[in-house]
């Protein structure tokens, strides 16, 4: 007898996780690949989770998160965005996977097909699989600073297609799509009734001078568009585990029934530090961001600094994604050579679709001795190649 599906069989595994696991042989090892912020917990949303177990707040809660929480969520993109949600038309999940788990199980039928990018996150194309969907890959370049091609979007659209994911800014590119991109991408939508899921969670940590853009904001897009969001980047409560998606009220209805299936609900005093985070003081979040500043200058001018190496700036995210072509290996043997050899954690850009190959991704999310001694490092063993 077979106890696992072919499906089940068919669900990659996350590169990512690969070299995490890998790092573990070694008794040190310098590494670039989680894309976890270093920073503790902000005081403010700590003592409000303190509080709230110490009331005893330990129970089931109702599914879609509590009103509190929701009214936040909501308050929050009116005043930052202009988007105007009802606390009804939001939901918490544990984590943003979740909450995309719950939008793609909502809007999609077996076989149904979903647009992906290449390179984008990996866990993308395991869950569709995981769903009984199709994922639809449709490459990014780095000429184009890793945003969708609109005419290479439309190639890929077919009579199956029901939706496309977004994610910007992207890991693991660091790519952030313009106002310009944006708005080709939802005349695409509209034109082929599309359903559009864009992945916010990184909308805080844009490192350019433009203004971030949702495509909800664009004529017609809201009543189409589902926000996937949360608070572990922006606040470091990523081992907490709080999410949540924003989408039109029918919609919503369905995935907090859903809900119940598979998560029921999110611990109470975790939602409530989600609230401190949202209406709490900003210092924390806005001296973070200052930091990653520094880091990401760090470790692109260090990079650019290997020959065979280049890397664009990223424009938002913690992600460094540098080219490698010039050094004549393969992304994969690159990482793993790196590894063996000089104890460097960098996941292999195949890790994220075919098209990222000749790339390798580095999270600057760590420690600005950590990236220093990781870049000498790359640049050590490229020299030792290059001879």
């Amino acid at each position: 007898m077979e106890l696992v599906s072919g499906k089940g069989r068919s669900v990659p595994k996350s590169a990512i996780r690969e070299m995490f696991a890998l790092q573990a042989q070694y008794d040190r090892v310098v590494s670039f690949a989680l894309g976890e912020p270093h920073f503790s917990l902000p005081e403010h949303i700590r003592q409000a989770i303190e509080d709230s177990l110490r009331r005893g707040e330990t129970h089931y809660t109702p599914n879609s998160g509590i009103m509190p929480l929701r009214r936040a969520i909501s308050e929050a993109y009116e005043r930052e965005r202009g988007l105007s949600y009802l606390p009804e038309e939001t939901l918490v999940a544990p984590g943003a996977i979740a909450a995309l788990h719950l939008t793609v199980s909502a809007i999609t039928d077996f076989g149904d097909e979903v647009i992906l990018p290449d390179p984008g996150w990996s866990n993308y194309r395991g869950l569709m699989i995981q769903e009984g969907l199709v994922p639809v890959p449709v490459r990014l370049r780095e000429e184009n600073r890793f945003m969708f091609d609109p005419a290479d979007l439309e190639a890929a659209i077919t009579k199956k297609t029901r939706a496309i994911l977004l994610n910007s800014p992207s890991n693991p590119t660091g790519g952030v799509a313009d106002r310009k991109n944006l708005e080709q991408i939802a005349a695409l939508a509209l034109r082929h009734d599309l359903i559009v899921i864009t992945d916010e969670i990184y909308r805080e940590l844009i490192w350019t001078d433009e203004p971030y853009v949702s495509i909800a904001e664009f004529p017609g897009m809201r009543e189409r568009t589902v926000i996937i969001d949360g608070f572990s980047k922006t606040y470091a409560m990523t081992g907490l585990r709080l999410g949540y998606a924003v989408a039109p009220l029918e919609l919503m209805q369905t995935m907090n029934t859903m809900l119940e299936n598979v998560y029921s609900c999110v611990g109470e005093s975790v939602q409530w530090g989600g609230v401190a985070a949202l209406t709490g003081p900003r210092e924390p979040v806005e001296a973070m961001k200052a930091e990653y500043q520094k880091k990401r200058q760090l470790v692109a001018a260090g990079l650019n600094g290997i020959p065979g190496i280049s890397c664009l700036p990223p424009a938002g995210a913690f992600y460094a994604f540098a080219n490698i072509t010039g050094t004549g290996m393969p992304c994969r043997d690159f990482a793993m050579e790196l590894l063996r050899e000089q104890q460097v954690v960098v996941v292999p850009g195949t890790g994220f679709g075919a098209g990222g190959e000749g790339f390798v991704r580095l999270s600057y999310a760590t420690g600005e001795d950590t990236i220093r001694e990781g870049i000498d490092k790359i640049g050590a063993f490229v020299h030792s190649r290059n001879g």
